[in-house]
């Protein structure tokens, strides 16, 4: 989402770094970053205070020995901006017992999915959700809450044929208590816009039952609107909190640094991708680093330990020390790196390597097409075939040609470079902590080892690109 703006501001900083930091071109740079910044659909507001914290911290920087005045630059915009969002991360507050998490928005903001993604989030860190359907209005809503229920295997409750949300929310709390449910996620009611009716019951909701959280959920491809949007809903109900749907889109970015200044309120939540695991805590200076195009190791690595099975990574690793890696082993590699998300991501969050959108795009779009090839080549083998790739001789190479529909010399290809991978992965003196790291026992982000192990498994998924 902030690909845009990230990459403007990477211009801006890369040209203070190829000259000598004077106070004209400094002046230059920060009108640059203004520039950017309004192109980016920041609120104007926002603009002139985030510029004016950067002209006054620049002129009164003292120019530190050895650090180049490019670099205090970077450390200045790099501190304004995690300030700008909200200076640290706002853990969801869940004291209750039950506790309630109220979550509002307007009709196609993705409230309800997003109380989907959150159920499926507090479930794999040990809560008990229970999911209430209070838009009694729009029976879709409800129908739409029952059947994300059923794929994330949770509960809805819901009194059909009810409009007393007020009675809803009661006998749910009950309930929640009879059946050691400790979370109710309240989808309630949503407009087109906000109106009298609406915000009357939402008011009667909080008044009633004090949730523990309020959190608005705010599309952000939606621009300047979100933030009035934002300001309206806080005006009426205080809210707690911000959850900011469609990060991963091509927005340009500026609701989501308008709208912690503008409300005062900080994000706790984002949408990072359409699948319902696809839903991440907020953590204002990891976004201002990717954003200054500095990566986000940090994240990455608890993505590993979310994604990565410790018990299979073990098993992998005894496979590969034998020899006994299989195209079946390949396949449930490539899901489990599937599960971090496009390889675009994955790419923009390490460090250093600063690769253009259209380019992170196309190295997505490239390695989807490739797995999607790979999965009929291998569906094309016998089971026998799959678990040992070294009895595949030329007579069986065109049998499974055949069956995936390519040409032999591509057949070859495959063959050929999934013996390169098995053979690099074997001769890997640190494979062993590698693969420990993916599970349990991961090392500290920030040092050499963590990052190198993340780089070694990124260049190890590619080898089929």
């Amino acid at each position: 989402m902030f690909d845009s703006l990230s990459e403007k501001l990477q211009d801006i900083i890369g040209k203070t770094r190829s000259r000598e930091l004077t106070p004209e071109n400094m002046q230059e740079a920060i009108r640059e970053i203004r520039r950017a910044l309004l192109e980016a659909d920041v609120n104007l507001r926002v603009v002139k205070a985030f510029i004016s914290a950067i002209k006054d911290k620049a002129e009164g920087e003292n120019i530190i020995e050895g650090v180049n005045p490019a670099q205090q630059l970077v450390k200045i915009v790099n501190d304004e901006l995690i300030e700008l969002l909200g200076k640290e991360a706002k853990p969801l507050d869940l004291s209750g017992n039950p506790s309630l998490i109220m979550m509002l928005g307007l009709q196609g903001s993705g409230k309800t999915t997003s109380s989907a993604k959150l159920a499926v989030k507090l479930k794999n860190e040990g809560k008990r959700p229970l999911l209430v359907a209070c838009d009694v209005y729009r029976p879709a809503a409800i129908t739409q809450l029952q059947t994300l229920g059923k794929e994330i295997d949770t509960e809805v409750f819901t009194i059909p044929g009810s409009t007393n949300v007020q009675e809803i929310v009661q006998k749910a709390i009950n309930y929640a208590k009879e059946n050691n449910y400790n979370v109710l996620i309240l989808d309630t009611a949503g407009r087109l816009q906000i109106d009298v009716d609406m915000m009357a019951e939402l008011l009667l909701i909080d008044r009633i039952f004090s949730p523990q959280e309020k959190l608005l959920v705010i599309d952000s491809m939606t621009g300047q609107e979100a933030v009035n949007v934002a300001e309206n809903f806080n005006a009426q109900l205080d809210l707690t909190g911000l959850v900011l749907t469609k990060l991963d889109g091509d927005s340009r970015g500026g609701s989501a640094l308008s709208v912690v200044y503008c409300t005062g309120k900080p994000i706790k939540l984002t949408g990072t991708g359409e699948k319902l695991n696809a839903l991440e805590d907020f953590y204002p200076e990891r976004m201002a680093t990717r954003i200054l195009g500095m990566g986000d190791i940090v994240s990455l690595v608890e993505r590993a330990q979310e994604v990565f099975d410790e018990k299979q990574a073990l098993e992998l690793e005894e496979k590969i020390s034998k020899d006994n890696f299989s195209y079946n082993d390949f396949l449930k590699m490539q899901k489990q790196m599937q599960m971090f998300g496009s390889m675009g991501n994955i790419l923009g969050m390490i460090p250093g390597l600063n690769i253009k959108r259209d380019d992170r795009d196309k190295i997505t779009h490239a390695s989807e097409k490739q797995f999607k090839k790979m999965e009929v080549f291998i569906s094309s083998m016998t089971p026998q075939e799959r678990n040992n790739p070294d009895i595949i001789n030329t007579s069986r190479k065109k049998r499974i040609a055949k069956g995936c529909g390519m040409e032999l010399a591509e057949v070859n290809q495959f063959i050929k470079q999934f013996d390169q991978m098995r053979m690099m992965m074997k001769g890997m003196t640190s494979l062993k902590g590698m693969f420990s790291h993916m599970g349990g026992g991961m090392p500290n982000p920030h040092s050499k080892q963590g990052k190198h192990a993340m780089k070694k498994a990124m260049s190890m998924m590619r080898r089929f690109k």
